[in-house]
């Protein structure tokens, strides 16, 4: 999706600073891009090397209008199967990388008074999916995180958007490996427009552990974990392996799906080039049916919610004052009535 992003991006001539991880990418190979690209590397998890990417590009290209952040990975499993390590790592990369992002970068963006932040979170950052339970937690926390961060810097001309896609296939070359040639001939043919055309920041891969990054060049028997897509699927134990196990029910949809994704990653980031560039962005930008599928049926599901609450609210609502004394009224009616009689 990042690889995507920067082509459509150069291909309407911004210039861009394409950002690979640290782990997996070398500087040679982010070099190679285009004259309007700068490639420079990052662990989103590392505060240094976020800022020294910031600054770079300010220095190098003269400001920076668009960050994009498609940093992210998760793990496959229950909840229960997850070990401490691989739950810090995702939280680590999902949610306080996207905080580095934001914190190494507001000031630039206050002391320009403008500034737009591209988000990708996801639609198990609107639903719980089994299976997938810590990584729905760093995508709920990125939710939260940009809609109150949106109320704080709205006075400063800084906005930002949460695109949450669907289920989204790889149809293009990996150019870093392939050196596709008609591709890197139409950008490079591409004319460079005139200067203040929007900067793009752009993570155009998820930062993830380096036992994870590097599986996939180890002989099969040390691959520590299936990957497919940014997920990677940790094995079952024994009451979580059953083949019709909830727990499951993430992994099935993967290796049921696997390249056959509905949405299409070239026509999603001519999307998103768009949303970064409209005047009046959306808090939100869901990206394909399957998306807007989920978050309705969450909303319907809130809908419901509602109306057990409605029956459960006697228990939540504390009593108003007054009606706690329209109900002593009458006990101290009786103590008087009780007393003259007496007297």
């Amino acid at each position: 999706m990042g690889r995507s992003l920067v082509k459509a991006a150069l291909s309407h001539g911004d210039i861009v600073t394409a950002v690979g991880r640290t782990q997996e990418s070398t500087m040679k190979q982010m070099e190679r891009w285009h004259e309007r690209c700068l490639g420079l590397l990052c662990d989103v998890r590392v505060r240094k090397t976020v800022d020294a990417v910031i600054q770079t590009t300010i220095r190098e290209k003269g400001k920076v209008d668009i960050i994009v952040n498609c940093t992210g990975y998760g793990i496959i499993g229950s909840c229960e199967d997850q070990d401490e390590a691989t739950l810090r790592s995702q939280f680590e990369t999902n949610f306080l990388g996207t905080l580095n992002i934001i914190q190494l970068s507001l000031p630039y963006f206050r002391s320009v008074s403008a500034g737009r932040y591209l988000i990708f979170s996801s639609t198990s950052g609107a639903l719980g999916v089994p299976g997938l339970g810590p990584y729905c937690a760093t995508k709920y926390a990125v939710e939260g995180l940009i809609e109150s961060m949106l109320y704080e810097v709205d006075t400063f001309g800084i906005k930002a958007t949460l695109v949450q896609p669907g289920h989204v296939r790889l149809n293009e070359p990996e150019l870093w490996e392939s050196h596709d040639t008609a591709a890197n001939t139409q950008l490079a043919g591409s004319k460079t427009k005139p200067d203040g055309k929007s900067r793009f920041v752009q993570d155009t891969n998820p930062a993830v552990p380096v036992s994870a990054t590097r599986f996939a060049s180890l002989p099969i028997d040390s691959q520590p974990l299936p990957r497919y897509g940014h997920f990677l699927i940790a094995n079952p134990s024994p009451p979580y392996a059953g083949p019709n196990a909830p727990a499951g029910h993430a992994q099935r949809i993967v290796q049921w799906l696997n390249d056959r994704q509905p949405v299409s990653a070239v026509k999603s980031a001519e999307l998103v080039w768009q949303l970064g560039h409209c005047k009046y962005p959306p808090l939100r930008l869901l990206l394909g049916n399957y998306a807007v599928e989920c978050v309705r049926d969450r909303l319907r599901s809130i809908i419901e919610e509602l109306r057990q609450i409605e029956d459960w609210k006697h228990l939540s609502f504390p009593v108003a004052v007054e009606d706690e004394m329209k109900d002593d009224a009458p006990d101290e009616q009786m103590e008087l009535d009780e007393q003259n009689e007496e007297n």
